[in-house]
């Protein structure tokens, strides 16, 4: 680790602790050179995978444009802005721990239309007709008599 202050290689540890927040280790060091100390902190990095679209042009992962496609679903219904934002967090969970460097864009929208199917029944119809390009209302009918079937008896 290089000196911050003369940039000599040469530092020594002197202190290693969790952080407080237990996702990182806090160390101190010294220079041995000019004798400063400094900070140091050690966290995981974890990249999202890449989205192939359909086309096969390659995009980084926008959590922004997840939460925006679920609001577009969701607009004027009462949906909680804390489920959405759980639900963009199980969507980057799932991608994340999938292990993949690259995911298809259709694997997110499945993943978008099974956030949304738990959230609300006619988001969800809202997004499906979008994503699944509905031809005829043959279509239309089939996911709302999916949705439909899940009803629970009241």
């Amino acid at each position: 680790m290089k000196c911050p202050f003369c940039h000599h290689e040469d530092t020594q540890v002197l202190d290693t602790r969790v952080s407080e927040e237990g996702d990182a280790i806090r160390r101190r060091r010294r220079c041995a050179h000019c004798d400063k100390r400094f900070t140091t902190f050690e966290r995981v990095e974890l990249t999202m995978p890449v989205i192939v679209k359909k086309n096969g042009n390659r995009t980084e992962f926008d959590a922004g444009k997840l939460r925006g496609s679920l609001m577009l679903a969701l607009r004027k219904r009462p949906v909680a802005a804390e489920a959405v934002d759980g639900a963009v967090q199980r969507i980057k969970e799932k991608l994340l721990t999938s292990g993949a460097r690259e995911v298809p864009s259709g694997q997110v929208g499945e993943l978008v239309m099974a956030e949304l199917k738990l959230l609300d029944k006619i988001a969800y119809i809202r997004f499906a007709s979008v994503y699944k390009s509905f031809e005829d209302v043959a279509e239309f009918q089939d996911a709302v008599a999916e949705v439909g079937h899940e009803r629970k008896p009241g």
